[in-house]
């Protein structure tokens, strides 16, 4: 089937090089996820949502339905902890029974959902900010990490564009750096003021009574409200709680896993030890370079999410509006958003 390719921006050069890469097939957009080319919520569900889609057009032009099967279980290896990219992959699999057309048609209404979406969860999480404020982040949950706004970032998009003065405490996120490279890239080319500070600074800042609010993304939000992001948002949760800082996580009800009972139920994906030992960057003559920045012989071990108890969070900012982190509000939101024909209805 001609036209199928899948065009994004390769993260893994950021902030550095701004480049497109172009996946002309679903193992093409495996590789892009699995190695973050593309990364973030928002953008690892589109970029399976449009895999899936892929798979069936190959399937139809060769014949061969074993082909679907093999992708979607390729697919789905690829970052186990994102709840986005199997709520993606079942639903254009859902589709694509009907026809390959169908598949690529489903697949590219949950983009355009994911912008939507992201949208408003920019305006209710506009809500939480006045002026003068100073947030924190953590990781990378701009426009990079969905098809357009965000999550964690685009409350400060909206806030920026109705005037409002905001500063951001961009949080480096070790081990790869997605705030220090990612979001730093997108609020200077914003124009909103910030500064990275290094993982370690959190505390600092927040008992001097610098910091005002801070808000995350989300990769899987459990039954009961735990929540999976990148690793080092729990230790980040709990100073917020212990120096009275308001702290929301913002995430699209494509996130929320309902056959997930709590926190525990969520699996971590373990990656490669290289992402600490070694930082990549460029030099002085602009030349991109891999260094190593341990112990020559020390191995590493890498998680690449933690879990942030529900009893740690102020409030979920969703499509919807804004609820408590507790069972009984998210049982009631997704039942109230529910459909016979998806798993969430949306606007």
């Amino acid at each position: 089937m001609e036209g199928t390719s899948v065009f994004m921006i390769d993260q893994t050069l950021l902030p550095f090089t701004f480049s497109i890469y172009e996946a002309k097939t679903w193992n093409d957009c495996c590789t892009a996820i699995h190695s973050m080319i593309t990364r973030g919520a928002g953008a690892i569900g589109a970029t399976a949502g449009f895999a899936m889609a892929q798979a069936f057009a190959e399937a139809a032009d060769k014949d061969d339905d074993m082909i679907i099967l093999m992708a979607k279980e390729k697919i789905e290896s690829t970052r186990p902890t994102a709840r986005n990219l199997f709520y993606a992959v079942e639903r254009v699999f859902k589709a694509g029974k009907i026809s390959a057309l169908a598949a690529i048609e489903v697949a590219q209404k949950m983009a355009d959902e994911n912008i939507h979406e992201a949208k408003l969860i920019g305006q209710f999480g506009n809500e939480l900010i006045k002026n003068g404020y100073r947030i924190m982040t953590h990781c990378n949950a701009g426009w990079l990490g969905f098809v357009d706004y965000g999550s964690a970032l685009s409350p400060i998009y909206t806030a920026n564009n109705e005037g409002k003065k905001v500063f951001i405490y961009v949080d480096e996120t070790r081990p790869r750096s997605q705030g220090a490279k990612l979001t730093a890239w997108e609020l200077y080319h914003e124009g909103i003021d910030h500064a990275i500070i290094p993982d370690n600074a959190v505390a600092y800042y927040m008992s001097k009574g610098k910091v005002d609010l801070m808000i995350t993304g989300a990769d899987r939000i459990a039954a009961n409200g735990d929540t999976a992001n990148k690793i080092g948002t729990f230790e980040k949760a709990i100073l917020a709680k212990e120096f009275g800082v308001p702290f929301y996580i913002a995430a699209p009800l494509s996130t929320f896993d309902m056959d997930c009972t709590s926190g525990k139920d969520i699996i971590i994906e373990e990656r490669h030890e290289d992402e600490v030992l070694f930082q990549t960057g460029i030099d002085l003559n602009g030349q991109r370079v891999k260094i190593n920045v341990a112990n020559p012989g020390s191995g590493a071990l890498n998680p690449a999410f933690d879990v942030t108890p529900a009893k740690y969070i102020n409030g979920i900012i969703t499509e919807k509006g804004i609820i408590p982190a507790n069972p009984e509000s998210i049982k009631k939101l997704v039942q109230k958003n529910s459909n016979p024909n998806s798993q969430y209805k949306r606007n």
